[in-house]
């Protein structure tokens, strides 16, 4: 009598899905049962949705116990401590589903996004994916000023951190649970950095981003401390431009076949650039705050970028470049003038075209204006000492 074969049963992809939050109990019902419906509905794949409340002190975590035991594959996660980052730690670290995400409760990003953000994750295509809302295909509503802050600061990671991608803050994100758990204990940011931070470590270990342009509408309750949340991601930008000069961390994450190099030195070149950098753009936005209280704001961001590309040169042609000694010093920072009239032209141009569309504007939004002008022009500046001021050939000949 022949035996019958019992097929093996087939696995669920799993996709655990992170709703942080912090005294949100105005929205929070609202939002998870309509994220429910939508996954419920229409998702072709197993999830589980987890509310991790960070410390808060009203009626959420009491609503995210209730929505737990109300609605199937709904968790909830407490903490006694706040930070989006410290509540994804948590959750990502404990998964065992085969793509970990995140969301803002606000649900502020169209959820037909979702599908198209984990599908290339679940098919082994990426290793991380993000939403943009400042690509060609996203379609966003919000106000002049948040979206004048979210690409100042994005253009500062492209230009200074040397980021490939395009949003770092959108609230909507993916990664694959083997390369979450394998970053995360590199990660130090426990709070709105945490992304980027993520972001920097999986470019730095050539891993692949995926990016979805979404449909995103504003949450004029946005609760976030602007001024706060910047100068917290402008410290972390400068710890991470610290540990990248001390090497490269040993992370488990598996290798990428037949990712692009870098060309010849540029793999040692590039941290040390970049810390100088970062530290030439804080000392230059300090300087120009300084001035600006003493004249108009064109003079005082040239007077500013003067003082700092002078340092800027000489500090990357002993350290980025190698260059020692006294002979080509002056022809150096000569040659890096054109980098300084660059960097002040964008920068003026950048204080004009703020002027336009915001007449009257802040200190604070003159300083961003500045600040993105000079992750522009802090490209450009590479290039130039790269490949003209500080070329392997003219050193050795200034040398003889």
């Amino acid at each position: 009598m022949d035996q019958l074969t019992v097929p093996a049963p087939v696995r669920i992809r799993l996709v655990e899905v992170v709703v942080p939050v912090h005294n949100e109990q105005r929205v929070l019902a609202e939002s998870v049962r309509r994220l429910h419906a939508y996954l419920t509905g229409t998702f072709p794949y197993g999830f589980r949705i987890t509310v991790a409340d960070n410390a808060s002190t009203d009626a959420t975590w009491r609503i995210a116990l209730d929505l737990s035991r109300e609605l199937p594959h709904v968790h909830a996660v407490h903490l006694d401590a706040k930070g989006r980052g410290r509540a994804l730690r948590r959750v990502w670290s404990e998964s065992a589903a085969d793509v970990v995400a995140y969301m803002d409760v606000d649900l502020s990003t169209d959820l037909d996004a979702f599908l198209p953000l984990v599908a290339p994750l679940l098919s082994g295509h990426s290793d991380l994916a993000i939403g943009t809302r400042l690509s060609r295909g996203a379609n966003v509503v919000r106000g002049p000023k948040r979206e004048f802050i979210s690409r100042t600061y994005n253009l500062m990671l492209r230009g200074a951190m040397g980021a490939g991608f395009s949003d770092a803050q959108c609230g909507f994100k993916a990664v694959r649970t083997e390369i979450a758990q394998a970053l995360l204990p590199a990660v130090e940011d426990e709070e709105w950095f945490f992304d980027t931070e993520l972001l920097l470590l999986a470019e730095r270990h050539g891993l692949r981003i995926h990016e979805v342009p979404v449909d995103w509408v504003d949450d004029p309750d946005s609760r976030v401390d602007i001024v706060r949340t910047v100068m917290d991601d402008l410290k972390g930008m400068a710890r991470v431009a610290r540990r990248t000069l001390s090497g490269p961390a040993r992370i488990p994450v598996p290798p990428r076949v037949g990712n692009a190099r870098l060309p010849s030195g540029m793999a040692r070149q590039l941290p040390s650039f970049v810390a100088i950098g970062l530290v030439s753009t804080l000392a230059h936005l300090l300087l120009f705050v300084a001035m600006r209280l003493l004249m108009p704001a064109v003079l005082a961001n040239g007077l500013a970028l003067v003082v700092t590309a002078v340092a800027n040169t000489a500090a990357n042609r002993r350290f980025t470049f190698g260059v020692t000694g006294r002979a080509g010093a002056l022809r150096h920072q000569l040659e890096g003038g054109l980098a300084l009239a660059v960097g002040l032209a964008l920068s003026t141009g950048g204080l004009a075209l703020l002027d336009l569309i915001v007449p009257d504007a802040s200190t604070a939004a003159e300083a961003a204006a500045v600040i993105a002008a000079n992750a522009l022009a802090t490209l450009v500046r590479f290039l130039l000492l790269r490949a003209w001021v500080f070329h392997p050939r003219r050193t050795k000949e200034t040398s003889r």
